[in-house]
């Protein structure tokens, strides 16, 4: 099979769907690959790397969707991408759709297949493709978060972990799972005070377990979020329902109640964001202001560590896209589930339960699709 990885085109988007190694791994398999020049230069990763792994370089996206079966990305294509899909070509990369019409429309209508890395899932119902990201993802939130505390972006002037005799920051992580996780440990790590809500009560005996007295757990009801956002000087919304946009837990009223240069860090902006007060932001300009609150809302975050995030995820991508390369999307899909569970679109249907919901498409049972 021929495969083709364009470059970016996202705002300040320098992951790259492939890596030269693992360009290497589906030339030892027999499958051409394509790759945009300068697609691997957001990480390090020079033309002439993917030349002695066996890639063909080429000039521009539009000869990569031209020429080849199977698309692997990184971010959703924007609107001049999808106006390159071609009906039965394959694309494999995240897509968020659920708050995403007008891209919806244009994926359907190009007849492709469109497999998200965001709903593929495995034995245990877990998100593999899109678990490495929100590790990271989950990371950079206090991170960023905390560089948005300090006095000279706007922020409260509170260290984190304080000083001996001044208390610490009061951090609150509004879902525990792979994203709240990695927040709560970078938070724990930095010396804060953490508390985390959650409507599932093994998930707090799960994080209460690792972090013992260190983390405060509370289980989700809208008063225990009001008082726990009323109190915190960094929020973390790391809220997820599989494929469906993401639940508002967090009123605006609820955000006019905190305490000026308090920061919001939306993880959840790409499926339409948790609190009520998000809209997406960009590396380039990542902030605004709701009353005195600071909101950091970017909606490709791990993009921020690009060489570390791209080698997470192709880590988890590559037995995928090996797969697809081999069999083809109907074989492949047939014959693996988990897999299937990622066809979002597949030749002008809807396959993908959240999403039609979302969205108001009809759903088509993925097998009778392909």
């Amino acid at each position: 099979m021929i495969v083709g990885v364009p470059s970016e085109t996202k705002s300040d988007e320098r992951r790259v769907g492939l890596l030269p190694d693992s360009v290497h791994e589906l030339h030892l398999a027999g499958h051409e690959v394509l790759v945009q020049a300068g697609a691997g230069a957001g990480v390090g990763a020079g033309d002439a790397q993917y030349r002695e792994m066996g890639a063909r370089l080429v000039d521009t996206a539009a000869e990569v969707f031209a020429r080849t079966e199977l698309i692997v990305k990184v971010k959703e294509p924007q609107a001049p991408e999808r106006a390159l899909l071609r009906e039965q070509q394959m694309l494999f990369t995240f897509l968020h759709l659920a708050p995403d019409p007008q891209q919806a429309r244009e994926l359907l209508a190009s007849g492709a297949v469109c497999i998200a890395y965001e709903t593929v899932r495995d034995a245990q119902d877990r998100l593999p493709l899109l678990a490495p990201m929100s590790k990271v993802a989950g990371r950079l939130a206090i991170q960023e978060g905390v560089y948005w505390l300090c006095t000279p972006r706007g922020g409260a002037g509170i260290l984190p972990g304080g000083v001996p005799g001044v208390p610490p920051a009061r951090v609150v992580v509004i879902g525990g799972g792979v994203v709240g996780e990695n927040a709560i440990e970078m938070a724990v790590g930095l010396g804060a005070e953490v508390s985390v809500i959650d409507r599932d009560g093994a998930v707090l005996d799960r994080l209460a377990r690792r972090f013992g007295a260190a983390l405060h757990t509370l289980r989700a009801t809208t008063q225990a979020t009001r008082r726990a956002v009323q109190g915190a000087d960094l929020v973390v919304g790391a809220v997820l329902k599989q494929g469906a946009r993401a639940p508002q837990v967090v009123s605006a009223d609820m955000i006019q109640s905190m305490a000026p240069g308090s920061v919001l860090v939306d993880v959840a902006i790409d499926q339409g964001g948790c609190f009520e007060t998000s809209r997406p932001t960009t590396h380039r300009d990542p902030v605004f202001r709701v009353g005195d609150v600071i909101h950091y809302c970017v909606a490709n975050m791990p993009s921020a560590v690009a060489k570390t995030a791209t080698h997470a995820l192709n880590n988890e991508t590559l037995p995928f896209v090996l797969k697809l390369a081999e069999q083809g999307a109907r074989a492949a899909l047939e014959a693996d589930p988990l897999l299937r569970n990622g066809l979002n679109i597949s030749h002008g249907r809807v396959t993908n339960r959240a999403v039609a919901e979302a969205l108001g498409y009809e759903y088509s049972d993925p097998l009778t699709a392909l």
